[in-house]
Parts: structure tokens; C-alpha cells; sequence
């Protein structure tokens, strides 16, 4: 049994992997290619001698591929840059702290936690947050940031929104936020870990001043990232020790890990098309089977245009937690929220931005699909799902 998202087995129960937000399972040909890399020999892209060379060729190479997809070039002097980090947290962290050193940072209350908590630390050194509402759908209020950057706009150093909601799915306006910070003269930082690799992106005209993005939401490995940075842009390092990447990021890149995240995102972008057909019709069987078999059931963000492959849903008069150790027990893989925040299972910032009920809020689940997902295992997730929220609803009458 080929161990996958699609056929882990523990227990004797066949598990079926619906938490692709959170991670997702890397692909067998990016793992033949990293193979490769690993095994040519020593890899230290800083050295002088034949290996070094070669290393410092392949990852070259690797970024150049990676721009391609992004639509931007990385290969010109004094052009955009593309800062390798060790993930999505990292380069969220670098973009906060290392642009626009003074002023007020602006940010949407739905955010990924790396970014509410780094805007809330640097909030605990003298900078000041303005945050950035959503409607009851899960959309930022674009009007807000307009009048925000027109009577505010001098004392803003930077605008952090996100390309699409790691819970719900829903997809921010990023461009016309671009093109609002790029008229007040504003930076705007994209935390795009959500998708790059699962929606078209062109960099290069979007407007965007700083993007973040990671390997392993793509079927890539875990432990590479980027932070991409609009040729006007300069970053100060997180850290300090190297003369890497202009010191900006010291340390020994990974190169196998670079060229996996290369191969991963060119597979990502080539098969886009069909993977977003078939992650939305899954997405949809999953919500319609449920809803026909229980249409209290709310679906979060649905007005809204969603990743194809996300579903948050309320199971009203249910608690989250029993939900999901329940249907872990059957073997269904969900999650209760963000990764970074599920194993301490605070309430939904997300949906409390929302102005969700608390009946909501405490009962809802994130489902994701991927390309690797099947019909077979989105019907028995039907079934294991229903089964589960009967169960726990009644009991939680009888309690009540």
C-alpha cells in the first residue's frame, strides 16, 4: 500500500485525508526529483569548488523556474528578489518586521496567526496596528482601506492582506487592494500560502510589493518557503551570520529542498486547470451530500468565490472538538481551524471577525481537497460525517 493522503492506514482504519490546507501530501515526482538532488553529492551552493558550482547551477535554475510560474523574472540585477525561507511563517515574519520600519501596519482581522502574531508583537515594541474589518461572508472591507490609506496614508508603512482565508477558503481582492495601496503610495504584503500553485498568478502586474508563499501547500516539502519582493522593495534580515542571498537570509540553502518546491509549484501551475475542476466538484459533492442529509448544516463564505478545494462548515448544536475526535476515531483527517492554532483549539478568530453566532463558531470544521482526493473517498466521508454529527447532536439533546 502506497502510503498517501489517499490510503494511510492505522488501526485498521482506512483514513481519508481531508486536511490539504494545512498540509498537503508531497508528489511521488517531486520526491523522485529531490532524490536526485540529494543524492549528486554534497550540496553547499557558497562553495568555490566543482560542487559548489554545480550546486549554486541547480539553484539558480530552481528559482528562475519558480519566477516563471509566479509570472515574474528573478534573473535580472536589481529586479524582483525571492528571499528561500524555511516556510510561510518565516517569510510572513521577515515581511512584517524587515518593511516599512516606521509607521502603522494595516491588517485584516482574518489573518493567518504568523501574521496577527508578529503585527501583535511589534504592536509590543511602539508600532501601531489599524485592522481591517470583512463582511459576514468573510470578504475585507475594501472601502475601509480606501479612506483608511487616503486620510491615513502617511503614517502607514504597510498593508498586510491575505490572497484567500486558510479557514474559509473565501478569495480577498487582492488586486484592487494593490491597486488602492499603489495610488496612496503604500506597500502591500500578500500572504498567498493559500494559493500560489492552486490559482493564476502573475506578479508582475499585479501591484503587489512583497508576497509569501510555501512548498508544502502544493505538494512540496515542508521547510521551504519564499518571500517575494517587487524590485523597488528592500528588506531588512531577520537574522544575521552570512553573506547568503545578499545577507539578507543567511544560512546554507537547501538546494534539494529548492528544487522540490521548483518542481512541485511546475507541476502545480501545468495541471491548475484540472486539479481546480476536479477539487471543486469534490468540494461541492462533499457540501450538497451534506446538506441534503442535513440542511441546518452552514456553509461558511458560500456567497463568496472560494478555493476550489475548501469547505468550513458548521455542525450547529455540536461541539468542534467531539467532532473531530470523532470523526478522527473513523478516519476522516479535518481540522478545527488554522494548523498553527488547532492543537490549543482557541475559538475561531476568523469567524468571530465574521460576527458569526457562537453556536457557529464553536462547531465548525475545515475540510480540504486535493488533486489526489477521490469520489470513492468523498462518499464515505458523506456517511462517516452524517453519522458522526447525528450522534453527537443527539446526544447533546439528551444532555441538554
Amino acid at each position: 500500500m502506497r502510503e498517501s493522503e489517499r490510503d494511510q492506514e492505522e488501526n485498521g482504519v482506512t483514513t481519508v485525508y481531508l486536511d490539504n490546507n494545512a498540509t498537503t501530501a508531497i508528489d511521488p515526482r517531486v520526491a523522485n526529483v529531490m532524490l536526485a538532488q540529494l543524492l549528486d553529492g554534497p550540496t553547499n551552493a557558497s562553495s568555490q569548488h566543482a560542487y559548489g558550482r554545480r550546486s549554486r547551477s541547480n539553484l539558480d535554475a530552481a528559482v528562475e523556474a519558480i519566477g516563471s510560474c509566479l509570472g515574474t523574472r528573478l534573473d535580472q540585477p536589481k529586479g524582483a528578489r525571492l528571499i528561500i525561507t524555511s516556510g510561510g511563517t518565516e517569510s510572513n515574519h521577515q515581511a512584517l518586521t524587515g518593511l516599512g520600519h516606521q509607521g502603522s501596519i494595516a491588517l485584516s482581522r482574518i489573518e493567518h496567526p504568523s501574521v496577527i502574531a508578529t503585527a501583535k508583537w511589534l504592536e509590543q515594541q511602539g508600532r501601531s496596528l489599524r485592522w481591517l474589518n470583512v463582511d459576514q461572508d468573510g470578504l475585507v472591507d475594501l472601502d475601509q482601506l480606501q479612506t483608511l490609506v487616503a486620510t491615513d496614508g502617511h503614517e502607514i508603512a504597510l498593508v498586510s492582506i491575505m490572497a484567500a482565508n486558510n479557514e474559509t477558503g473565501v478569495i480577498q481582492p487582492i488586486i484592487n487592494a494593490a491597486k488602492i495601496c499603489q495610488t496612496a503610495g503604500v506597500p502591500l504584503h500578500v500572504d498567498a500560502t493559500q494559493t500560489v500553485g492552486k490559482l493564476p498568478l502573475n506578479l508582475s502586474e499585479s501591484g503587489i510589493s512583497a508576497l509569501t508563499f510555501t512548498a508544502h501547500k502544493f505538494h512540496g516539502p515542508a521547510g521551504v518557503g519564499g518571500l517575494w519582493l517587487a524590485p523597488e522593495m528592500k528588506v531588512e534580515p531577520v537574522f544575521h551570520g552570512g553573506e547568503q542571498q545578499l545577507e539578507t537570509r543567511p544560512g546554507t540553502e537547501p538546494v534539494a529542498l529548492v528544487v522540490g518546491m521548483s518542481e512541485a509549484l511546475k507541476w502545480a501551475v501545468d495541471e491548475m486547470d484540472q486539479s481546480t475542476e476536479h477539487c471543486r466538484m469534490l468540494r461541492d459533492r462533499l457540501e450538497n451530500g451534506l446538506i441534503e442529509r442535513h440542511p441546518d448544516l452552514v456553509i461558511q463564505g458560500k456567497v463568496h468565490d472560494r478555493l476550489p478545494g475548501t469547505s468550513s462548515i458548521s455542525f450547529l448544536k455540536t461541539d468542534r472538538q467531539s467532532m473531530l475526535m470523532a470523526l478522527d476515531m473513523v478516519g476522516i483527517a479535518c481540522s478545527s481551524g488554522s494548523a498553527c492554532s488547532s492543537g490549543s483549539s482557541p475559538p475561531s478568530h476568523v469567524l468571530t471577525a465574521m460576527n458569526c453566532s457562537l453556536d457557529e463558531i464553536e462547531s465548525t470544521l475545515r475540510f480540504g481537497v486535493s488533486k489526489f482526493s477521490t469520489i470513492e473517498e468523498i462518499d464515505k466521508s458523506i456517511d462517516s460525517i452524517s453519522n458522526a454529527y447525528n450522534k453527537l447532536r443527539k446526544k447533546t439533546c439528551v444532555d441538554n
